[in-house]
């Protein structure tokens, strides 16, 4: 969204208080280690957190509304994507993550991606067989724009838009598609790489409604592409939670869905839940779904009740569970990418790492915040 929009004009569901403040490093970064709670969810181990300044100036642009991240081995370089729509682009940078602490963000460079307009980019994956990038769009649905899924190279180049089912199409007349500001906004590539789930934050206008307090919404659609033909190949249906908490004042503006997807093994998946409640802030749950669980939806035009078996969810984490036990606050988290593997050590295996990032929407109320957490066992 374009950096220059007013306050009041952010969307809310993504507005949260910053709380606390640390010292100025790199590029006016900040980061701390954390010291280990007891009772905490099992299975993470927290790290530590860092953030970047509000509407921080890198290669004459904004750096803010980071919608997606991801980590590449091979150079030690993490991207992440920004959602302005004015401007789709990613940024390359270096993210130090030891055993005992995650150290400051540095902006190393920021690649403009050839793309449609209004893309509203949300989430993106390296694609490691092709040295290729692919990244899911909201798109506009108020401007006719719809969702998308490119394949662009690590230069920005557009190399091709895979088809999405014909379920996702705009209907002129609002009865069908996606909801405006809910399309495709979590990405996974599978671990062999030959594929793609692609995960829309709610559900489609045909699938049934948006949660509420009350109760959960309609199912949203999680999408196997195969990008070698670029055909869409399954699909299954996550029902996401009713929101969690109501807002401060009834009536307020409330919401909760699916904001990033990542792969844990072949079969299985991690599914993080966002939700936001004005006056209250932010949740976020951390999922695991078998995909074996669910029905495959590809073929379904309308996923009305009892036509279809829903992905079973187990919670392996509550996150706000860490507020007051190292972190200072929970933001407006849409991304999650595996870190890199931490070396064994006398007293411990090695460790996979998964780091977690806020988009700031821009808004000076919000917070650019990378999370990195240690797996202690299998998730």
């Amino acid at each position: 969204m374009p950096p220059a929009r007013p306050l009041s004009a952010f969307r809310p569901h993504r507005r949260q208080l910053l709380l606390g403040a640390c010292a100025s490093l790199a590029l006016g970064a900040c980061s701390h280690a954390v010291t280990p709670t007891p009772g905490l969810p099992a299975g993470l181990r927290l790290i530590g957190e860092a953030t970047l300044p509000h509407r921080l100036r890198f290669r004459e642009t904004t750096v803010g509304g980071l919608s997606g991240l991801d980590y590449d081995p091979a150079q030690d370089l993490w991207v992440a994507v920004s959602d302005d729509p004015d401007g789709a682009r990613f940024y390359t940078l270096r993210l130090p993550v030891t055993a005992e602490r995650l150290g400051p963000p540095e902006l190393l460079d920021v690649v403009h991606f050839d793309a449609p307009q209004r893309p509203d980019a949300e989430a993106i994956r390296f694609r490691p067989a092709t040295s290729t990038l692919l990244w899911s769009t909201e798109g506009d649905v108020r401007h006719g724009v719809a969702p998308a899924l490119h394949e662009s190279t690590r230069a920005g180049r557009l190399l091709r838009s895979l088809a999405l089912p014909p379920h996702f199409a705009l209907d002129p007349a609002g009865q069908r598609g996606p909801r405006h500001n809910l399309g495709l906004e979590g990405l996974a590539l599978t671990p062999d790489g030959t594929g793609a789930w692609a995960a829309m934050e709610n559900a489609l206008l045909q699938d049934g409604p948006a949660p509420t307090v009350q109760q959960a919404g309609g199912p949203c659609r999680f999408t196997l592409f195969d990008l070698a033909s670029g055909r869409a190949l399954a699909q299954r249906a996550y029902v996401p939670d009713a929101i969690p908490r109501a807002p401060k004042v009834p009536g307020l503006y409330a919401d909760n869905g699916v904001s990033e997807i990542l792969m844990l093994d072949a079969q299985r998946m991690l599914v993080l839940e966002r939700s936001y409640a004005m006056g209250v802030g932010n949740t976020l749950r951390l999922y695991r779904v078998d995909l074996a669980s669910g029905d495959d939806t590809l073929a379904v035009d309308a996923l009305a009740p009892g036509r279809f078996r829903p992905l079973a969810k187990t919670l392996v984490a509550d996150l706000s569970a860490w507020l007051g036990a190292g972190l200072a606050r929970l933001d407006n988290t849409e991304s999650l990418a595996w870190g890199p593997v931490l070396p064994a050590q006398a007293d411990r295996p090695a460790q996979r790492t998964l780091v977690l990032l806020s988009d700031d929407n821009f808004n000076p109320a919000q917070v650019t915040q990378f999370v990195a957490f240690a797996l202690t066992e299998p998730l």
